[in-house]
């Protein structure tokens, strides 16, 4: 949970910034500064990631072991570490970013738009409820952009537990999930993923835009300092 807020925190901040320095609030500089936001926060997400997947594949299946290797998600990536070094803890970074750097410019740029499209202002009597909306909508858009190489990361990232090692690389783990289980592989767990995306994907950009749209309102409200001379306030 810590984890995720610190992403999402990396998000926000990196995505903000970079608008600031794009200038223009356009279409494209809102996919643009959600897709450097992306692959800024790859550095914490692929690591995370690959952490969780290895953790939920413990004791499971064809990666079956005789006891649990690691005690927690620190734990593991500290053992992975030490027998793999950077390039180990770094595994499926590639199609990490491959995934983030679209994924996020949709998510922004989908969110701009909706809630331009749905007039979203502070006082709108329904403006939660559209930011809600907005926000979920922005996941969906987001994970059907990218899932096909969702499946690929956790595949490669899952790829060596319990000593099996099955792809050598990114496209021939596409071959050979794509051979042995056709064109809907990559569509498996779409649906509970969507499921899950709308409210959490809601919830974070409803909660992120309401305290920025009040902090924004608390500094247009604060009286000027006094001046020795009336003068026009000079503009931020």
């Amino acid at each position: 949970m810590m984890g995720l807020t610190f992403i999402n925190a990396i998000v926000f901040g990196v995505q903000g910034n970079a608008m600031r320095h794009l200038g223009r609030d356009t279409p494209l500089n809102q996919f643009l500064a959600g897709a450097a936001a992306g692959g800024i926060q790859c550095v914490i997400c692929c690591p995370m990631e690959l952490a969780k997947t290895r953790m939920q594949l413990q004791g499971m299946g064809e990666y079956q072991v005789k006891s649990r290797v690691y005690k927690n998600s620190l734990d593991c990536l500290v053992r992975i570490y030490r027998k793999h070094g950077i390039r180990g803890i770094n595994k499926g970074m590639v199609t990490t970013i491959v995934r983030e750097l679209p994924g996020f410019g949709f998510y922004f740029l989908t969110y701009d738009c909706l809630t331009r499209a749905l007039n979203c202002e502070l006082d709108d009597s329904f403006i939660i409820p559209k930011l809600l909306f907005s926000g979920g909508m922005s996941g969906i858009v987001s994970w059907l952009s990218t899932y096909p190489v969702d499946v690929i990361k956790s595949r490669l990232q899952a790829d060596g537990v319990g000593g099996v090692n099955q792809y050598s690389g990114i496209m021939d783990c596409v071959r050979q999930s794509y051979r042995k289980e056709g064109l809907q592989v990559f569509a498996r767990g779409l649906t509970s993923t969507l499921l899950r995306a709308f409210p959490v994907n809601a919830a974070t950009f409803a909660t992120v835009t309401m305290f920025l749209m009040y902090s924004r309102a608390d500094e247009a409200c604060k009286p000027q300092e006094a001046a020795p001379t009336i003068q026009q306030p000079s503009s931020l």
